[in-house]
């Protein structure tokens, strides 16, 4: 799943700063702690400072001992990592950041040290994102630390929602949808203009919607995975996507799928006034339209109560073959520590926890959140295009809301119960 907030930004100035390549990454001795992050932090002196402030502390207790960090683009890093772990040796890295969509698969494979019984050592993990503690677990036991996440807000023009004479934010999914239909009569005369811009086949924008009448994508049952899209909920939650689409996507194609092209684009062109995306978008929206672009939490059904958004984020593994796990625990945790993570906060990420949450929108949006199935082949499902699928056939009319559901989920299970290649 390529669901990355800053990255989509920072791996396109990968070669402008110089990152380090695999043909760099895979130096580690006995008094060398080797520490492979991605790319993002180069572009953030905040948060450069943060870790350097991380390997001070941790040289400081471990005389001898220094840090030596890999920068890696997210385009890359996994086949990087796969040379690594096949090669082994001295070629391991100690720490490895991955995306919290590409976890299982390794996990499954035995790739990563468990760190069950080192849990206790990491601050906050009681309190730890579903979202990313999901996706360091595996068959019940932990595999690695949340570093910090991403979630999707609201990003708007506050312009075009003055002059559609909305006064008040939205609390509920019906009053933004109400919003959204008088900016959209407003701007009808706006060629392609969409109130609100997702592309038909972003799944994570519709799955949210899954989610907030309490349905699901799959569940492991009697020892397989069972599909259920199909089940009432879910039902519910697909009909108000599609409702909701219809009311504010007039124009948007059913084809596009949320990255070509991308909202923020189509915002910088002036055919919309909101996108729902990672909260990073408000970088990208125009020199035309600084001063007006705001942001809040997508409402969900209930007044009061978020949109569950899908919680994109990184979590910090230690491979099985490291002979440094000791240390290497010893400066994850040392990393993320509530001192740590309240500084990545500071420069616009997600903390970890819960409990360090703060009144900004995007952690609010943070509240509640949902993860895909944790099963090895669900990248298989990615691949197969199930969900884009499923979605354009509900909003193409090709099929019912429960028709597609149904073809998708069982096109789910099967794949989620085929041995693991």
């Amino acid at each position: 799943m390529k669901f990355r907030g800053l990255a989509l930004v920072t791996t396109a100035l990968t070669l402008a700063f110089g990152v380090a390549t695999a043909s760099s990454a895979f130096a580690s001795s006995t008094h060398t702690l080797t520490v492979w992050l991605q790319v993002d932090p180069q572009q953030n002196t905040a948060w450069l400072a943060d870790i350097a402030s991380t390997d001070s502390a941790f040289e400081a207790a471990n005389p001898g001992w220094t840090v030596s960090h890999q920068y890696l683009p997210w385009g890359t890093h996994l086949a990087t990592l796969d040379t690594a772990l096949a090669a082994g040796g001295s070629n391991l890295p100690d720490v490895v950041e991955m995306g919290n969509t590409e976890t299982t698969k390794y996990m499954a494979e035995g790739a990563f040290a468990n760190l069950t019984g080192d849990k206790s050592q990491f601050a906050n993990s009681s309190h730890w994102l579903s979202g990313l503690a999901a996706s360091a677990t595996y068959n019940g036991k932990l595999y690695g630390v949340p570093y910090y996440a991403g979630s999707r807000v609201i990003t708007y023009r506050s312009d075009l929602f003055a002059k559609a004479g909305v006064k008040a934010l939205p609390n509920t999914l019906s009053q933004f949808q109400s919003d959204l239909v008088k900016v959209g009569t407003k701007e009808k005369k706006v060629k392609g203009f969409a109130p609100l811009y997702v592309g038909g086949e972003d799944w994570y924008t519709a799955l949210g919607f899954v989610f907030d009448y309490n349905g699901s994508i799959a569940k492991y049952e009697h020892g397989k995975w069972v599909g259920t899209l199909n089940s009432a909920n879910s039902i519910k939650g697909l009909t108000a996507f599609q409702q909701f689409f219809d009311a504010t996507q007039p124009k948007a194609s059913i084809t596009e799928n949320g990255t070509t092209p991308t909202p923020y684009s189509v915002f910088a062109q002036g055919k919309t006034s909101a996108n729902y995306g990672p909260a990073w978008y408000s970088c990208c929206t125009g020199k035309n339209y600084t001063k007006v672009t705001k942001q809040f939490v997508m409402p969900g059904r209930t007044k009061g109560q978020a949109m569950p958004g899908f919680l994109g984020g990184s979590d910090l593994v230690v491979p099985a073959g490291s002979a440094n796990q000791t240390q290497a625990i010893q400066w994850i945790a040392d990393y993320t520590g509530t001192t740590s993570e309240k500084a990545l906060d500071a420069i616009g990420n997600i903390p970890n926890a819960t409990n360090l949450l703060t009144n900004s929108v995007n952690d609010k949006a943070a509240a509640r959140s949902w993860f895909v199935p944790q099963a090895v082949n669900w990248v298989d499902v990615e691949n197969a295009n199930v969900l884009p699928t499923m979605l354009r056939s509900i909003l193409s009319g090709q099929l019912t809301v429960k028709q597609a559901a149904t073809v998708a989920s069982e096109q789910i299970a099967a794949t989620l119960n085929q041995p693991a290649s």
